[in-house]
């Protein structure tokens, strides 16, 4: 709705002369008017007319009714003649009148009549501008109504798809976050039960270690008391024992008397230790040798319980290298007792 600012501004502006052109054209159109008044006043009065009429007879009569029935008869009269009506004349034409014989305009008319169609034409120009002019201006600001329209759908779009987009991002952090949680207790189960498979499998990796050890320490306690009765049962035959051998035997089954020296005496300069040493501690080997008494390897079958006298006992076999021959013959595998005090035997 157009309020009076709005048709203020959308006014035609005004046209200078205006006042003048006014005046003029009431006074053309005054003179007009008066023109117009004395031309059709003394053309006002019309011709008389000429009516001609004819009488052919007096006033007609009516002829009497019928008589009524139970009504006594009238007396007889003498008949009288039928009287016949007269035909109506005929009516009167109508009278002529004669057709005013309009005048030629004047040069006055003329130019009064071309000046009012000059403004007529002029007022309808104006007019159809300033149509045209609130026409233009509703336009353009239906223009700027409908571009603020479209920026705001444009905006509450983007609002929108922003937040879509948010809620999306939303979605996806919260699910990544759910499966890393998931993935991650996964792994954490996973671990734990790995874990409590190598538990379980250490376990009975070490249960087995432990019977393996035992078995092995058993076996080993059984070849060193074999090996330790072999190089202790020195019995000699008839004739080439001592005077206080019991055997029956015609000569030894074991190492020679003196084998054992020879052993002490090969492996006693490749002890090299300078430790004080406590007490006696004893260190069982068991070596195997070849056919020419040359070891092929070594083995701690008995710890002492002091670390660096076992490396030193364990190095002596190492650069002794090759055991003597005892009168040709070789006991392998064979257990050397080494200690600070004898290198054989208990």
């Amino acid at each position: 709705m157009l309020t009076a600012d709005t048709r203020q501004e959308f006014a035609p502006p005004h046209t200078p002369g205006m006042l003048r052109a006014l005046v003029l054209a009431l006074l053309a159109h005054a003179a007009l008017v008066g023109v117009l008044a004395i031309g059709v006043a003394w053309k006002r009065e019309l011709p008389p007319a000429t009516v001609e009429a004819e009488l052919w007879s007096a006033i007609p009569q009516e002829a009497a009714p019928p008589p009524l029935e139970e009504t006594p008869p009238e007396p007889e009269t003498a008949p009288q003649p039928e009287v016949k009506p007269l035909p109506e004349p005929p009516a009167p034409p109508p009278p002529v009148v004669k057709q005013a014989v309009p005048e030629a305009p004047s040069k006055a008319d003329i130019a009064l009549a071309k000046e009012k169609e000059r403004l007529l034409e002029e007022q309808k120009a104006k007019e159809l501008q300033a149509k045209q002019e609130l026409e233009r201006k509703a336009l353009e600001k239906r223009k700027l109504e409908q571009a603020a329209k479209d920026k705001l759908d444009k905006e509450r779009a983007a609002q929108a798809k922003l937040k879509e987009q948010q809620e999306k991002d939303k979605l996806a952090k919260d699910k990544a976050a759910r499966e890393a949680k998931e993935k991650a207790d996964r792994a954490e189960k996973a671990r734990k039960a790995e874990a409590a498979d190598k538990a379980k499998a250490a376990e009975a990796a070490k249960q087995k270690a432990e019977k393996a050890a035992k078995e092995e320490a058993k076996r080993a306690e059984l070849e060193r008391q074999q090996q330790l009765n072999r190089l202790a049962g020195l019995a000699v035959a008839a004739g080439s024992g001592s005077a206080s051998s019991s055997g029956t035997a015609a000569k030894s089954s074991g190492p020679g008397a003196n084998y054992s020296g020879r052993i002490q005496a090969a492996v006693k300069p490749n002890i090299t230790f300078t430790d004080t040493i406590v007490g006696n501690p004893k260190t069982e080997i068991e070596v195997t040798l070849a056919s020419n008494g040359e070891i092929l390897s070594k083995r701690i079958t008995k710890r002492s319980g002091n670390k660096a006298w076992d490396d030193a006992a364990e190095n002596a076999i190492d650069k002794t290298r090759k055991l003597p021959l005892d009168d040709g013959k070789v006991w392998s595998p064979m257990i050397i007792v080494i200690s600070p005090q004898t290198l054989v035997g208990q």
